[in-house]
């Protein structure tokens, strides 16, 4: 069952939506109508299931039903109670209130529709075939099983394996999973599924190094199995023809500690016979796949299949099986599952034998009279002795002449070429047989860990279900037999546990045994003298046939078995004998069973087999007696066994052990189901899934169930849900017996339909349905009470509103009347006039308010005054400030071109560095190409093992000097991380400078902020354009699949007219045949005629013979009459046809007459019906003028009886005379004549009947021609359409890439708007230190002012002249002093920025320099890795030397050795791939630590930006303290983010130089492996020598084994000969190999050389650049100082700031141009919409031309069936052609309706997609 989804990547799905019942889908099924009285379920006829009616009325037994506005009658017992709608989808189906057949088929049928595949019914789990891959099988969904309970998941058969494990663990005891159904069923995939779980979930964790563990091997026994016993059927691609129990063993663990397994009853008939639609076994075929290369070349086969008789009668592929790919699998599982290469191609062999043994029962002639069996071209048998290990000769001697043992002598019996072919498929069936019985043997040793603990086991039997065929044989016999035993198992299980628990729950029962329902007929099998005894003694028998073993079944067992009955001629006729089992009565043909039972086996070729050569042979029938020269000597006195052992007696005897092992187990059941015979998903033929739930014993579990009490609920539970029906009585009791009999009560509930346990209510089948109804109508009552209480809320509102304006217009109208009755009255007027002058305000109170406001505001216009002179008096500080800047300015602007020469220097430098850095990665690529060179030449190597040692030596001495250079760098590394420690100090203040920058981020994430929401914006366009785009792929590639299906539908419409054609040949043919018959008895009738005319002589007789004559003249004209009705009836059904044809005619033309093809379509069409009303005119013609042929033949005739009437009268008195003499003779001809007519009558009206339905056909020819048009047309259409689609597609995707271009430039413009963001926060961070030196300055001016203040008293007489310099100064200071102190500021913010971009280059050099360090170190570690490995090396070749001088005498070791070096230098290969793959990784992390400096130095960059941007704000802004404090504020929060963002980039670099460190043990790692296995390797060359020693011992023994027989001898002496040459050669190439080895070495020692040079090389340049780093090191120490205070910047900042001016204007243009883009993207998008709602007019066309179509082809079978009734009583010839026609009928429904299938899904198709447009 393919049940499981391919996992590709991600995580794994959810499976909840197809293992539990959704909300929506319960809510959809409680909407269902349904009435509690009157819903029930009536069977229907038409497809064998159930329909849903309202029962009307009873009467009696019957019961008339309303089925969908239909009254029915039905009988009362086929009609079932519907469940409540809130049971349907149950979990468990034993829960249900009703237990009936249809309820059981509708929870089945609904949960399967809705993709629910398992449901409980009670013990069973019910698993029904999907067809399609669910994803219900995955390591998420077994975890949802581990540890749970039944009841806590929904039903799964991992629910059933975790049940059976958790039973196993707590009880000890072992347990048992049934797993059983029909072929196709899903029996072998869900026992997969079990077993994977228990692999995965008890895994041992055991596993030795180099052998697969114990789970693989249990997994891995699948594709052995599934290979030799899976082969095809016609309804299952995969089925198993064989029954398995596979134990599965724990230890005390609860881990998996080996498993094993037995089989049963594989069906060996299908070696030598398939059917056309099935297959032979997979084995077969998977070795003609060309997987294993050399293995047609051993077993001895052709390239084609066909070739091979025995496994060429069937299917020779299959779609859903992929042979190579199962090669694969079973060739790597032999391997996992520890066969020997000899013993996997014994297997192989074994198989291959057979193929060729199909060929050779062919080859078999018969010679004499005697027809004795000979072979001419022994090329076959050849083969098959080679396979065998036999001799050929005396192979086809005893096939042809078998040994036969006559008392004391042996004698020769010949054969017939029949006897020798079966003889030879015998053998070969017992060969297949026993050799699967050999590799399970195999497989079980395997899996059986001697050395693992085994406590208990879980056992999963795989089984074929009840099987009903039309034709029921030995195979279904025994399958039947073993389902009966195991229904009986399970009724005893299922009814033992149920009354346990009635016991335990105290209920008042009696045990009733079901178990004994099926004992009869299990009795009828077993007992003495039963079916099974006849059938063993019919079988040992000689002289028994199939009618002795069938009469005596029926003298022995008939009448005295009630089980065994006659059979039913129904379903097969030649059936023998039936069984009613419990499912139902099965008839069974016993044809060929006793040979079956017997299997027998030519004894002598199993002796030759014994003493063959093939191991696996041998095996196989070691335990067959054979056919021994003497007999035994070893046990003289041992007793004689009995006969061979038939099929039957093995079977039962396991069948037995099996039913021990049962009953000894817990056993859990699991019935799969096949839910329609064409394997479509979704897809349900109710009779199909009823037959497989009686077969498998489902519903004779229900059966028992209803006995009982199903359904059952906790009291809490009952509580809960039917206290409604009585809440006093509930709270009544304490006791929850006392309250629940107190509501039983009330209500009136039968206390036959329930009873109380101790903890549970128990309730038999349907009595749930009885409180459902009594709480529903409560609920009813409840429901409709609230609603009138809500109702009446509702409208009390509204009726006190209207009320109370009713109240409201009387008071209006009081007050109304009364003011017009007093509106003239003088004191009210006075009161009218005065009111409104109540209350106003006081004006001289609002003066002294206004006088006391102005007080307060002249107070701080006095203070603000006071601050300006204030101010002023500071300004001429501040100026003398400026004076003492610009000077300082002048002076330090001299230094910067000093450090601007060593910054060029040290970027010289640094060049130099890259240089040298790509020259070494330039060496080390070349070193790559020479490595790559020496793999290619290293069988030189094992020449020059000699050299080496010299070599070795100074490979020594150089990696002496290369330690010594090692540890002077460890040296130069220490002193260069004491500098780093310092320059990160340095870092440190740098950092906490920049912390300050952090604070103006704010602004720059605003903007970035209103980029990024426009960015989203843009991507929300583009997915919902790449979502169009993907809707309307699928949408194609529906549409595609729909022209595949009509363009399959088409061929078939073809194929059926051609059909067609070919019945209408036929029937022209019958109908010239019928011609020629009715004229032969119109020659016979003339001659009769003459006859009668002189014989005639009695005018009485003539008188008779004119009346009759007369009679017969008035039937042809009502005959003729009714001839002339039928042609004005086929006139008027033409002239219909004809308006019919015209109507389509014209709405083809209205619908499709845009284009010339279609144009042309038509023209054709009518020149078709002009052509077809031609015909039809000429055959109304030749009606006609066959009428009139008649007509004159009738006068003719009446005109000559007259001539004869007058003739006979005259001769009337010489007639008289003889009348008495020939009265006999004349009443003889009359009744010919008689008979005659009847025929001539009946031969007329049938040759109308056949031209009637001639006609028909050639009107239906007609109506499929122009069906077929319809279709063409409707394709033409489809294509069109379907190219628009491919347009618009591609308009599409040239959309999506504007699109991705588009997105390209969005995301490069945000890249430049945070660089502009950037800069704008570091601009900030400078405003901020201006911001507190402002501040500073302000408050020196306060302390000053307040100095003045105190002074003021003394220099009174000063004031004057002060205010009046405080003026000037206020407008010097207006004029100049502001605009230079503005300009001091921003050249301070500018020196800042560029100290801040000089320490920020200086760390990048560092950091560059660091990173050179570190790369170069690493280049060292490497060379290092590639000494050790040179010295592996050198130790390998000295050890290879050593063992130079024991090559001669074995010469297998050197292949050994030359695989194990070849592995090693791959190993070794793979290892300096790794090492160098790593060095180009390090290689990228140091770029990708550039590339960030380069970005701490754009974002210096855009912050000193940001600090400009900030003054030229802050001086048209304004100056005001209280804006510049709230500017701090907002700063400091940017600071704090931006030392946030500092930290990161800290965190970032600490983790790039982790990952650095992990990289440095990752290769000292690698060496360690690398030197493990070499190791390794040196222990399998040991291990592969004593191997190859073994193999050589046993080659010896088979040699002296094979000596015995001068052929043999002389032939394994030819091939061990040929075999000492290969070895020789072998060897020869061996040692040029190893001189090549040597070579290699040498060559490489030479590289080491060079590389060490080089090396040296570089580490000097590394140290003269180490040296000159620290020089530029200490100078930019130096320096530091003056970079301080230098304020050279400001130029610098002022060409940046213009440039982002500049890049701001590009963004915005280039902003403008995306929104261009976006509207010309919705233009195109509103053109496509258009485009969709024209194809959508288009799809509503076609489904009116389908509906036409549709009403076309129900009037024509309207027209069918009314012609069906019309033939249904003619002559055999006429009922030939009636099957023919509705056989022709049923195919054209079928191609209309799958027509109108793919219409549907197209119109589907299509309204989705304008769905998803319009969304």
């Amino acid at each position: 069952m393919p049940g499981h989804i391919k996992k590709t990547t991600g995580p794994d799905p959810d499976p909840s939506p197809w293992l539990c019942v959704s909300a929506e889908l319960k809510d959809k099924l409680k909407a269902k109508p349904y009435d509690p009285k009157k819903s029930v379920w009536v069977p229907n006829k038409g497809d064998g299931g159930y329909l849903e009616g309202l029962m009307e009325s009873k009467d009696g037994a019957k019961v008339t039903v309303n089925v969908g506005g239909e009254m029915k009658v039905y009988k009362e017992d086929v009609v079932d109670q519907v469940n409540p709608p809130k049971f349907d989808c149950s979990d468990d189906m034993a829960g249900l209130t009703y237990l009936g057949n249809a309820c059981v088929l509708w929870n089945s049928v609904i949960r399967y529709k809705n993709e629910l595949i398992y449901t409980y019914s009670g013990l069973f789990c019910i698993a029904i075939n999907p067809y399609k891959r669910f994803p219900i099988y995955t390591l998420r969904t077994m975890e949802l099983y581990v540890g749970k309970r039944r009841n806590e998941c929904p039903p799964h058969i991992f629910a059933i394996a975790e049940g059976a494990y958790q039973g196993m663990m707590q009880s000890g005891c072992n347990q048992s999973i049934l797993i059983t159904g029909e072929s196709g069923a899903g029996k072998t995939e869900n026992t997969k599924k079990v077993i994977s779980y228990f692999a995965t979930v008890c895994s041992s964790g055991k596993r030795k190094e180099g052998e697969a563990s114990l789970e693989d091997k249990i997994v891995q026994t699948n594709p052995v199995l599934e290979a030799w016993g899976n082969a095809k059927t016609v309804r299952n691609d995969n089925s198993s023809r064989f029954g398995k129990f596979i134990r599965i063993h724990f230890n005390a663990a609860g881990k998996l500690s080996g498993a094993d397994m037995v089989v049963y009853l594989l069906e060996k008939s299908r070696l030598t016979y398939q059917q056309p639609l099935e297959r032979c076994y997979h084995a077969f075929y998977n070795l003609m796949s060309d997987q294993v290369p050399d293995l047609k070349e051993k077993c001895l086969l052709s390239d084609n299949i066909l070739d091979y008789w025995f496994v060429s009668q069937g299917k020779l592929t299959v779609p859903s099986i992929d042979d190579k790919e199962d090669m694969q699998f079973a060739d790597e599982a032999f391997d996992i599952l520890g066969f020997t290469v000899e013993e996997k191609y014994n297997v192989f062999k074994c198989t291959a034998a057979l193929m060729h043994m199909g060929n050779l029962t062919k080859d078999f002639v018969p010679v004499g009279k005697e027809e004795q069996a000979e072979i001419k071209d022994d090329t076959n048998a050849q083969k098959v002795a080679e396979l065998c290990g036999i001799d050929c000769e005396w192979m086809l001697t005893y096939f042809c002449k078998p040994k036969l043992k006559v008392g004391t002598e042996w004698v020769q019996k010949g054969s017939s070429c029949t006897g020798a072919a079966s003889s030879v498929s015998g053998i070969a069936r017992g060969i297949y047989e026993r050799s699967f019985r050999l590799v399970v043997e195999k497989c079980n040793e395997t899996l059986c860990d001697p050395t693992m603990k085994k406590v208990s086991y879980i056992g999963v039997l795989d089984i074929a279900g009840f099987e009903i065929f039309d034709y029921n044989g030995f195979e279904q016999i025994c399958i039947n037999y073993v389902n009966e035993k195991l229904q009986q198992f399970f009724n005893q299980h299922m009814f033992t546990l149920e009354q346990e628990e009635y016991v335990r729950e105290g209920l008042d029962w009696a045990n009733v045994d079901f178990g004994m329902d099926l004992q009869k007929c299990i009795d009828m099998f077993e007992k003495p003298m039963a079916l099974l005894a006849i059938f063993e003694e019919e079988s040992l028998f000689p002289k028994a046939t199939d009618k002795t073993f069938a009469d005596k079944l029926m003298s022995n067992l008939l009448g005295k078995w009630s089980q065994f009955a006659k059979p039913n001629p129904r379903p097969d006729p030649d059936a023998h004998f039936a069984v009613i089992h419990y499912a139902a009565t099965v008839s069974y043909n016993l044809t060929g069973w006793l040979e079956k039972n017997k299997d027998p086996l030519n004894d002598t070729i199993v002796e030759m087999i014994k003493n063959g050569s093939n191991e696996l042979m041998v095996a196989s029938f070691a335990d067959h007696p054979g056919q021994p020269l003497e007999a035994p000597k070893d046990a003289p006195d041992r007793k004689k066994k009995g006969g061979g052992k038939t099929v039957s007696s093995v079977y039962l005897v396991s069948l037995i052990e099996l039913m021990t092992t049962l009953h000894s187990c817990e056993p859990h059941f699991v019935r799969c189901l096949v839910p329609n015979t064409h394997k479509k998903p979704g897809d349900v033929e109710p009779p199909l899934i009823m037959h497989q739930l009686t077969c498998n014993g489902v519903l004779e579990g229900i059966r028992i169930c209803m006995r009982g009490f199903p359904n059952r609920m906790l009291y809490p539970d009952f509580k809960m849900r039917y206290a409604i029906l009585g809440a006093t009585e509930m709270a009544s009791s304490s006791d929850n017996k006392v309250a629940t009999y107190a509501l039983m009560d009330k209500i009136n509930f039968d206390r036959q339909r329930y009873r109380l346990g101790h903890t549970l209510v128990f309730f038999r089948a349907g009595a749930l349905a009885g409180l459902e109804e009594a709480r529903d109508d409560i609920v009813i009552k409840l429901v409709r009470y609230m609603q009138g209480e809500v109702l009446k809320r509702m409208r009390t509102v509204v009726y006190e509103k209207k009320r109370d304006q009713r109240e409201l217009i009387k008071v209006a109208q009081r007050n109304f009347r009364k003011y017009m009755s007093m509106r003239d009255w003088g004191w009210f007027v006075i009161i009218q006039k005065t009111r409104p002058m109540i209350g106003q305000p006081n004006p001289e109170e609002e003066l002294r308010l206004l006088e006391e406001q102005a007080n307060n505001v002249w107070g701080k216009y006095d203070e603000q005054v006071q601050t300006k002179a204030k101010l002023l008096e500071d300004n001429v500080t501040i100026g003398d400030e400026k004076k003492a800047l610009l000077t300082q300015l002048e002076s330090e602007q001299g230094n910067l071109s000093v450090y601007h020469d060593k910054q060029a220097k040290a970027a010289s430098g640094i060049v130099d560095l890259e240089g040298q850095l790509s020259v070494a990665q330039e060496t080390l690529v070349q070193r790559e190409q020479t490595r790559q060179d020496a793999t290619g030449e290293k069988k030189l190597l094992e020449q020059e093992v000699v050299s080496v040692k010299k070599d070795i030596d100074d490979v020594d001495v150089s990696i002496q000097k290369i330690e010594q250079e090692k540890t002077n760098k460890d040296h130069t590394i220490r002193s260069l991380n004491d500098e780093i420690a310092n320059q990160d100090e340095v870092i440190n203040k740098l950092n906490k400078e920049k912390k300050h920058v952090s604070e103006n981020a704010a602004k720059s994430m605003e903007d970035l902020q209103v980029a990024e929401d426009k960015v989203n914006h843009l991507n929300q366009i583009k997915n919902k354009l790449e979502s169009t785009l993907d809707e309307l792929e699928g949408s194609y590639e529906k549409e595609k699949r729909s022209k595949a299906n009509i363009e399959k539908e088409r061929r078939k419409v073809e194929g059926d007219l051609k059909v067609m054609q070919e019945t209408v040949a036929d029937l022209e043919r019958t109908k010239k045949e019928l011609e020629g018959s009715i004229q032969r008895k119109e020659k016979d009738s003339s001659g009769l005629f003459g006859k009668l005319d002189d014989e005639q002589s009695l005018v009485a007789k003539v008188q008779k013979t004119i009346k009759e004559i007369q009679s017969r003249v008035e039937e042809m004209e009502e005959e003729l009459e009714a001839e002339r009705q039928g042609r004005a009836k086929a006139e008027r059904q033409r002239s219909d046809l004809s308006r019919e044809m015209e109507n389509l005619n014209e709405r083809l033309s209205e619908a499709s007459g845009a284009t010339s093809a279609q144009i042309e379509l038509n023209k054709k069409r009518e020149a078709e019906v002009t052509k077809i009303r031609r015909d039809l005119e000429e055959t109304q013609i030749q009606q006609e003028s066959t009428i009139v042929g008649l007509k004159k033949k009738q006068q003719d005739a009446n005109a000559e009886m007259q001539e004869q009437i007058e003739q006979l009268n005259k001769i009337k008195a010489k007639i008289e005379k003889d009348k008495t003499v020939i009265m006999h003779e004349i009443a003889d001809a009359r009744a010919a004549t008689d008979e005659v007519a009847r025929s001539k009558a009946s031969s007329e009206k049938s040759l109308r009947n056949l031209q009637t339905t001639l006609n028909e056909l050639g009107k239906k020819i007609e109506e499929a021609n122009l069906t077929l048009g319809d279709i063409e047309s409707g394709k033409r259409k489809l294509a069109a359409e379907n190219a628009d689609l491919l347009r618009h597609l591609q308009e599409l995707e040239n959309s999506a890439n504007m699109l991705a271009k588009l997105k390209l430039s969005l995301a490069d413009q945000l890249g430049e708007a945070r660089a502009v963001a950037d800069n704008e926060a570091k601009e900030r961070q400078s405003l901020l230190g201006k911001f507190r030196n402002a501040e500073h300055d302000v408050a020196g001016m306060k302390d000053h002012f307040d100095e003045e203040v105190s002074s003021k008293e003394n220099i009174g007489r000063q004031l004057s002249k002060a205010v009046c310099e405080a003026d000037l100064m206020r407008e010097r200071y207006e004029k100049e002093g502001v605009a230079k102190a503005e300009e001091l500021e921003m050249g301070k913010l500018k020196m800042q920025a560029r100290l801040s971009e000089a320490e920020s280059t200086a760390d990048q050099l560092q950091a560059k320099l660091a990173q050179v360090e570190k790369a170069k170190s690493k280049l060292s570690s490497e060379l290092e890795s590639m000494a050790g490995q040179l010295d592996q090396a050198q130790i390998l070749n000295s050890s290879m030397e050593k063992k130079a001088k024991q090559f001669d005498r074995i010469v297998g070791e050197w292949k050994g050795k030359v695989d194990g070096l070849s592995f090693d230098l791959d190993v070794a290969q793979k290892e300096t791939r790794n090492v160098s793959s790593e060095l180009f990784r390090v290689k990228n992390a140091y770029d990708e630590s550039i590339l960030q400096l380069e970005e701490v130095r754009r974002e210096n960059k855009s912050l000193s930006n940001e600090i400009r941007d900030i003054m030229d704000q802050i001086t048209e802004g304004g100056r005001s303290i209280h804006e510049i404090d709230k500017i701090r504020k907002r700063l400091e929060a940017e600071k704090m983010e931006l030392e946030a963002a500092l930290s990161e980039a800290e965190g970032a670099l600490e983790q790039e130089e982790n990952k650095v460190l992990r990289c440095q043990l990752e290769l000292t790692q690698v060496k360690q492996e690398v030197e493990q296995r070499i190791h390794q390797k040196e222990e399998e060359f040991a291990s592969t020598k004593k191997n190859f020693g073994k193999a050589l011992e046993g080659m010896q023994m088979a040699l002296e084994t094979e000596t015995k027989g001068k052929v043999e001898a002389l032939r394994m002496k030819k091939k061990l000969e040929a075999d000492v040459l290969d070895l020789g050669v072998a060897l020869e190439h061996a040692n040029a190999a190893n001189a090549e080895s040597q070579k290699n070495i040498k060559f490489i020692h030479q590289r080491l050389r060079d590389v060490q040079v080089r090396f040296e090389e570089e580490t000097r340049a590394k140290a003269i650049a180490q040296d000159n780093l620290i020089a530029a090191d200490r100078r930019c120490n130096a320096n530091q100082n003056a970079l301080e205070e230098s304020r050279t910047l400001l130029e610098q900042a002022d060409r940046n700031r213009r440039m982002i001016e500049q890049e701001l204007a590009d963004t915005n243009e280039s902003l403008s141009d995306q929104t261009c883009q976006n509207q010309a993207i919705s233009g195109a998008k509103s053109k496509c919409e258009q485009e969709i709602n024209s194809l959508g007019h288009d799809l509503d066309e076609m489904t009116g031309e389908a509906q036409m179509s549709e009403q076309k082809a129900q009037s024509a079978m309207v027209d069918a069936a009314r012609l069906a009734d019309e033939l249904r009583g003619e002559q055999e010839m006429a009922m030939m052609l009636e099957r023919d026609k509705k056989l022709l009928e049923a195919q054209t429904k079928d191609a209309q309706n799958r027509l109108d299938e793919a219409e549907q899904n197209a119109l589907k198709g299509g309204k989705k997609a304008i769905a998803k447009m319009d969304t």
